[in-house]
C-alpha cells in the first residue's frame, strides 16, 4: 500500500509521479493526471472556502465526462464527500435528494445548472475551470480519517422517498485494494467508464484505476446499448479491463471476438446473471455482486464456460476483508445448501442511511458472528453451494433490480398514488418473455386509465427505469386473509388490444411486428405502435436490433430504434437497409425485391 490510505491521497501520489500519463480519455480528448490534479485541487480550494469540511456533502450533477471525475475528486480533496446526481433523472427527484442531503455546494455543468436555483452553485464551464486552474496557490492536501465520508449515494425507497447511503473512506479504500490485487491492475491498463453518473458502479469503474496510474476511457453514448458496436469499440481502443451491466455483458460473452482483442477481464453485475460465456473467449468473465450499502462489490467469481443448465452462474465468493453469512429467520447461520438471507460484514459495510436512524438500526447491526465490526442485512435470498460459492436466489422482500437499478415498487406506487389516477395502486415486478423483470402497475379505477398521460406525468418525477412497462385496470385488488395484496391472484397485463388484420401490413411490417410482439411479450402490435410506449427500453432496443439483423440479414444501427420507434418506422428503416444491400445487383430494387427479402 502507498503512504496514503485514502483514494484522493493515492491519486495525488500517482499524479506527482506520472504527470503526463493519460488519466481520462473521451473520444479524441486526453486528460492527463497532472491536468486532472490541477483542476481538482483548485476546485477543492474553492470548496473549502465555501465551507466544505469533513463529512460535508458536495452534490455533483454533471454528465459523464472528465469534469465529472474532477468534481468528485475535488469534493474528496476538500475533505468533503461527493453526492452523485444523475442528470437524466427528473428535476423533482433531484430536488428531493438535495433537500434530504443538505449539500454545502452543488457542482453542475452548464446544461444542468438552471435546475438548482436555490442552491449554492458552482457552474463548471470552460471559464470556471480556467479560473480554478490559474489560481496559483499551492494546495495543502489533508489525509481524511478512515471513518470520514467519501460519498453519499441515493437508492430507491419503499416509502416513496429515496434513501441516502453514507460510505466511508476506509470502505472505498478496501474496494480499491481488492480490485487492484484481484485483477492485477497496472499503469498499462486501459479501463472503461460505462455506468450512469448516479449509479454506484461508477465508483468501481474509476478509483481502482486512477489510483494505479491506469487510463479510464469513457464509453461513447452511441455504443453503450449496442453490444456489437461496444465490442468493436473495446477492440479498437485496446481496452484491457471493462465493466458492462448484465444485459449487455450477456450478449458480449456470446459474441465472436477478433484475435487482436486486448481485453483480459470483463466484469459484470447489477442484475441476476443467466448466461454462461461461450468457449474460446480471450478474456475472463467475472460476475460480481454487492448492494450500495456495502460499497458496490462484496463478492465476485469467474464464470466458467461449462454451464450447469439447471441453475444460473453464482455470485462467487467474498472479496478481501468482507465476510458473508446466510441466516435463517431466527438469526442463526445456516449450513451450505440451505437458502436464507445474506448478511454482510467487514470493511465494506457503509455507515448507514443519512438522517434515518430507525432504518439504519433496522438494517445495520453489531456483528453477532464474532468477526468484529458491523453487519448489513441485505434482504437478498441466497445459499452456498457445495464448492463454497454463493447462489443468488432473489429478494427476501419486494425490492427488485430493473435494468441494473435497484427499485422499490412501493416508491413507484407512491408516485402513482400521489397523482390521483386511481383509488388504489399496486406495483409489481414480473418477468417478460425473455425472463427479465419489468414493472407492472395495477390501477383500481372505474374506467380505462389514460396510460399515455400517466406515463408522461411519471416521466416528470421518476427515472425511466422506474416507469412501469405495462398498466392493468382492476375493479379491486385481490387480498389475502390478512389484508395484504395477493400477488398470486394479480392478472397478467394485456397492454395492447389485438392488432389490425395482418392483411393491412406489408410483408416487412408484419415481420417487424411479430419480432416486436415476441420481444415485448404482448399478443400483437400494430404499425403505429411505439416500441418504447409498449414497455421497451434501451437495452431491450439492442436486442430488437439484433433480432432484426438476424431476420433480414442487414446492418441496422441502434439509433434507428430511437429515431423511428413505431413498427412502420422500423419497417421503413429495414426496407431501406435491404435496398441498400441489394442495389448493386440487377433487378434487385423495388417492392418485389424487398418483399422477397422479408420472406
Amino acid at each position: 500500500m502507498t503512504r496514503h490510505a485514502s483514494v484522493p491521497g493515492r491519486f495525488l501520489e500517482i499524479a506527482a509521479g506520472a504527470p503526463d500519463r493519460p488519466a481520462v480519455v473521451s473520444d479524441d480528448v486526453v486528460v492527463t493526471y497532472s491536468h486532472l490534479a490541477r483542476r481538482s485541487q483548485a476546485l477543492a480550494m474553492e470548496l473549502r472556502q465555501r465551507g466544505v469540511t469533513a463529512d460535508s456533502i458536495v452534490a455533483v450533477c454533471i454528465d459523464r465526462s472528465s469534469g465529472l471525475v474532477a468534481a468528485q475528486l475535488a469534493a474528496m480533496l476538500a475533505d468533503g464527500a461527493f453526492l452523485p446526481l444523475d442528470p437524466a433523472h427528473p428535476t423533482e427527484r433531484l430536488e428531493g435528494i438535495i433537500r434530504d442531503a443538505g449539500p454545502v455546494v452543488v457542482l453542475a455543468d452548464p446544461a444542468n445548472a438552471s435546475r438548482f436555483p436555490r442552491a449554492d452553485l458552482i457552474t463548471l464551464d470552460g471559464p470556471t475551470w480556467e479560473r480554478f486552474e490559474s489560481n496559483g496557490e499551492p494546495f495543502e492536501a489533508r489525509e481524511p480519517a478512515p471513518g470520514d465520508l467519501a460519498y453519499l449515494i441515493y437508492t430507491s425507497g419503499s416509502t416513496g422517498t429515496p434513501k441516502g447511503v453514507e460510505v466511508q473512506h476506509d470502505s472505498l479504500a478496501n474496494l480499491v485494494d481488492w480490485h487492484q490485487r484481484a485483477f492485477r491492475v497496472t499503469p498499462d491498463d486501459r479501463a472503461t467508464q460505462f455506468a450512469g453518473p448516479g449509479f454506484d458502479a461508477l465508483v468501481w469503474e474509476l478509483w481502482p484505476y486512477l489510483t494505479a496510474g491506469a487510463a479510464v476511457h469513457l464509453v461513447p453514448d452511441d455504443v453503450r446499448a449496442d453490444p456489437v458496436a461496444l465490442r468493436d469499440w473495446l477492440v479498437r481502443e485496446g481496452i484491457t479491463i471493462s465493466f458492462a451491466p448484465t444485459a449487455i455483458a450477456e450478449q458480449l460473452v456470446r459474441a465472436s471476438w477478433p484475435p487482436e482483442t486486448r481485453l483480459r477481464v470483463l466484469l459484470t453485475g447489477a442484475d441476476a446473471l443467466h448466461a454462461y460465456p461461450r468457449d474460446g473467449l480471450p478474456f475472463a468473465f467475472v460476475n460480481a455482486y454487492g448492494p450500495t450499502e456495502a460499497t458496490v462489490v462484496t463478492s465476485a467469481g469467474t464464470v466458467p464456460t461449462v454451464a450447469d443448465t439447471r441453475r444460473p452462474p453464482t455470485i462467487g465468493r467474498a472479496i478481501d476483508n468482507v465476510h458473508l453469512h446466510v441466516v435463517g429467520r431466527d438469526g442463526a447461520e445456516l449450513p451450505a445448501g440451505e437458502p436464507g438471507e445474506l448478511w454482510i460484514g467487514g470493511a465494506n459495510v457503509a455507515r448507514g442511511y443519512r438522517g434515518r436512524p430507525e432504518l439504519t438500526e433496522e438494517r445495520f447491526a453489531e456483528d453477532p458472528f464474532g468477526c468484529g465490526g458491523r453487519i448489513y442485512r441485505s434482504g437478498d435470498l441466497v445459499r452456498v453451494d457445495a464448492e463454497g460459492e454463493v447462489e443468488f436466489l432473489g429478494r427476501v422482500d419486494d425490492q427488485v433490480k430493473i435494468r441494473g437499478n435497484r427499485v422499490e415498487p412501493g416508491e413507484v406506487a407512491a408516485a402513482l398514488s400521489s397523482m390521483d389516477v386511481a383509488t388504489s395502486v399496486f406495483v409489481d415486478a414480473r418477468p417478460d418473455a425473455g425472463g427479465d423483470l419489468r414493472l407492472v402497475a395495477y390501477l383500481v379505477t372505474p374506467d380505462q386509465p389514460d396510460v399515455q398521460a400517466i406515463r408522461a406525468r411519471l416521466e416528470e418525477r421518476l427515472p425511466s427505469y422506474m416507469i412501469p412497462a405495462a398498466f392493468a385496470r382492476l375493479d379491486a385488488l385481490p387480498l389475502t386473509p390478512n389484508g395484504k395484496v395477493d400477488k398470486g391472484l394479480l392478472p397478467d397485463p394485456q397492454p395492447h388490444p389485438a392488432a389490425a388484420p395482418a392483411a393491412t401490413l406489408s410483408p416487412v411490417e408484419a415481420e417487424v411486428a411479430e419480432i416486436v410482439a415476441e420481444l415485448l411479450d404482448v399478443p400483437s402490435v400494430d404499425r403505429d405502435d411505439d416500441f418504447f410506449q409498449l414497455g421497451g427500453h434501451s437495452l431491450m432496443g439492442a436486442q430488437l436490433v439484433a433480432r432484426l439483423r438476424d431476420a433480414f440479414d442487414i446492418d441496422l444501427a441502434l439509433r434507428a430504434v430511437f429515431d423511428h420507434p413505431t413498427v412502420s418506422g422500423l419497417a421503413t428503416e429495414v426496407e431501406e437497409a435491404i435496398l441498400a444491400k441489394l442495389s448493386s445487383g440487377p433487378d434487385a430494387s423495388g417492392p418485389a425485391a424487398v418483399a422477397q427479402a422479408a420472406r
